[in-house]
């Protein structure tokens, strides 16, 4: 598996105003182009008398694919500079559209490359970007004597706990950080004398929001 990247989870929007000109940012998550195209197409109809409705998206974990138009603005002054905010947060997935209203005044090459950078961030910045991180899941059974020592292993190693299942014995569910497992494993084997049976599952992506864990 791939180490940790960032997707994105929610799409947000952000807007700043540039000589009247107004610019204003969605994003949403794209796996595919296909995703990417439709809600490209979604903003054009939202906002169907604007002007510009410029753009750029990646996909992939390593972002195999990656597209940018101006949309009629002069050319390497919108989309690039858009894909350059994409590519620098480090969010993979994800597509951002930023709309222009024309008012007015030319704001220039410099201009138009600030804006609509400026804009693409305050979009980024309304958005819920999530690290997607490789784990696995282990389910630890322990006698009531042995779960101090394992919830102070866990917590120790800032091991995240999914569930806590309490009938004759402790079932304790933790999704384990790739490069922890075989450590954790052994600490908790030494920890609890041989006597907590660990179970640990195939590696899979997990992330934490607010405090959940998301499971991907």
């Amino acid at each position: 598996m791939l180490e940790s990247y960032k997707i994105l989870w929610q799409g947000g929007t952000g807007e700043l105003t540039e000589k009247k000109s107004r610019f204003i940012a969605r994003t949403s998550p794209a796996e595919s182009e296909e995703e990417a195209a439709a809600f490209i197409e979604s903003v054009r109809r939202q906002y169907w008398d604007a002007r510009h409705h410029c753009f750029a998206y990646v996909c992939g974990d390593r972002n195999q694919i990656q597209r940018y138009s101006d949309d009629g603005e002069p050319g390497q002054t919108a989309g690039r500079p858009i894909l350059d905010v994409i590519l620098g947060s480090g969010v993979h997935n994800i597509c951002v559209v930023v709309t222009r209203y024309f008012g007015g005044t030319l704001l220039g090459t410099g201009g138009l490359v600030r804006a609509y950078s400026g804009a693409a961030k305050e979009g980024l910045k309304g958005s819920v970007i999530v690290e997607k991180c490789p784990g696995r899941l282990m389910k630890i059974a322990a006698d009531y004597t042995d779960i101090g020592k394992i919830q102070y292993i866990l917590g120790k190693n800032r091991i995240p706990v999914l569930d806590t299942l309490y009938t004759d014995r402790v079932e304790v569910s933790a999704m384990v950080p790739g490069d922890m497992a075989k450590q954790a494993e052994a600490e908790i084997t030494e920890g609890t004398g041989g006597r907590a049976v660990i179970e640990s599952g195939p590696e899979e992506y997990y992330g934490i929001l607010d405090g959940e864990i998301l499971r991907f």
